[in-house]
């Protein structure tokens, strides 16, 4: 747990603690200066811009984080709202991320470098690169490897703190479920996506009607400048609150059942482009904006007999020591001591897979259409029961893949219940979290320094 320093001394200490030396040097075969003399005056290095509990967000912090924030809302082609706005912007999210990760480390919320490792090369892969390459790349947009690593890490490290915090308050009832299968009785579910944007203006805990009032009459102001003209992209990147708030505010495409409620229930009945009513949640007021609507690929629930593949795989993942050449040498040798030389695969797979599936030889059970990424699926599909795969590339690295067993689902009536479940906590989660990252803010002690960048 951090030490907690009493509030007056630690406005103080950290008025001081990072006053940068002088800008100059004197030279220790030189003289010392003499009464006619001038030195330079001293330069600023650097400022604390926030002090967030026991630590402190400084001025060059907050500039690499606007640069970023800027070239983001660029490739959106979003308009960037005025310097000092935005400013205030990435600092208040930094210091909502600077929260979650004094927690994560009180409570001891760890990542591993193996974690970051495979992230990194995911990320890569993603984007179609080697990792030299995609160094490379790092290096031409000014950013170094070791920062970006941290990133990674810290943006794990939230993941998981909110995977704990977040889903131990979303409950679903078996009561839910069966509210929900019967609404979407004789719907191809998922049958409409949906790309909603909105605007959070949050209302701290405790909130007094007054000040209630004074948010929501905000909201109003917001929603008649963006009826009015105003660029709703711009007005989330100046204003919300959200995470979504410097990605002009969009949730991306989401079908019925994968919405907040209020949200969907506010946007259903509208076209695209138009705005809706503003809607309160226990986060705030949002105001909202349908940006599009299309037709689903598929429908989320099942209604025919399903096949099941019981499947179990071999993962080696591209690393600075294992360079994509290694990888394919090794699952080559791998697949031939299994189909040549008869060795079990599953003992392969503890020796060698980097999955956290290893322990159990590899085996990830019953897989359903569509629980896999497309690649993995393809492969899997087109071998017999007992054959190993090539090498399968998809974006978590290569792949030796062995089918066990097919069957096929005639009821799927408890596969329904499961997506049923997981519908049910994606549509609480959006507002869960929110709850979440307001009440973490409200509790932090937060003093701001930000004068002009």
């Amino acid at each position: 747990m951090l030490s907690r320093m009493p509030r007056a001394w630690r406005a103080f200490f950290f008025c001081f603690v990072l006053a940068a030396a002088p800008a100059w040097a004197q030279s220790s075969a030189g003289p010392a200066a003499g009464a006619g003399e001038t030195r330079p005056a001293p330069r600023l290095l650097d400022r604390v811009v926030a002090v967030v509990n026991d630590e402190v967000i400084t001025l060059n912090e907050l500039r690499a984080r606007l640069a970023v924030a800027e070239q983001q809302l660029q490739r959106q082609n979003i308009a960037l709202p005025p310097r000092a706005v935005l400013a205030r912007q990435v600092l208040e999210r930094m210091i909502v991320d600077r929260a979650q990760l004094q927690l994560a480390r009180e409570t001891g919320v760890r990542v591993d470098d193996a974690t970051v490792n495979a992230a990194i090369a995911r990320i890569a892969e993603q984007n179609g690169m080697t990792l030299a390459q995609f160094r490379e790349r790092l290096q031409r947009e000014g950013v170094t490897f070791a920062r970006f690593r941290e990133d990674v890490r810290e943006d794990i490290i939230m993941s998981r703190l909110r995977d704990r915090e977040v889903d131990s308050r979303i409950q679903i009832s078996e009561g839910e479920i069966d509210n929900f299968l019967a609404e979407q009785a004789g719907v191809a579910a998922g049958s409409v996506e949906y790309n909603v944007a909105h605007i959070l203006l949050r209302v701290p805990e405790n909130a007094s009607a007054d000040a209630i009032e004074a948010v929501r009459k905000r909201a109003e102001d917001l929603l008649a400048q963006a009826k009015g003209g105003a660029d709703f992209a711009q007005l989330a990147a100046s204003f919300s609150s959200a995470p979504e708030a410097l990605a002009g505010g969009e949730l991306g495409w989401r079908t019925a059942e994968r919405l907040p409620t209020i949200f969907f229930d506010a946007v259903k009945d509208l076209k695209a482009g138009e705005l809706g009513p503003i809607v309160r949640s226990g986060g705030g007021f949002h105001v909202l904006k349908l940006v599009g609507k299309r037709s689903a690929i598929e429908g989320k629930l099942a209604t025919a007999p399903v096949q099941q593949t019981r499947v179990r795989h071999i993962l080696l993942r591209v690393s600075e020591n294992t360079p994509e050449a290694d990888v394919l040498r090794r699952l080559t040798d791998l697949r031939e001591r299994v189909v040549k030389g008869g060795q079990d695969f599953g003992q392969l797979a503890r020796l060698h897979s980097v999955d956290p599936s290893a322990t159990r030889g590899g085996d990830l059970g019953w897989i359903y259409p569509g629980d896999t990424v497309p690649e993995f699926e393809r492969a899997m599909n087109e071998l017999a029961v007992g054959a190993v795969s090539e090498p399968v590339r998809t974006p978590f690295g290569w792949h030796l893949i062995q089918v066990l067993e097919r069957r096929t689902e005639e009821s799927p009536l408890e596969r329904n219940r499961v997506a049923a479940r997981q519908a049910l906590r994606d549509r609480k989660a959006d507002e869960a979290y929110l709850d979440w990252l307001q009440q973490l803010r409200d509790r932090t002690y937060v003093e701001l320094k930000l004068e002009e960048l």
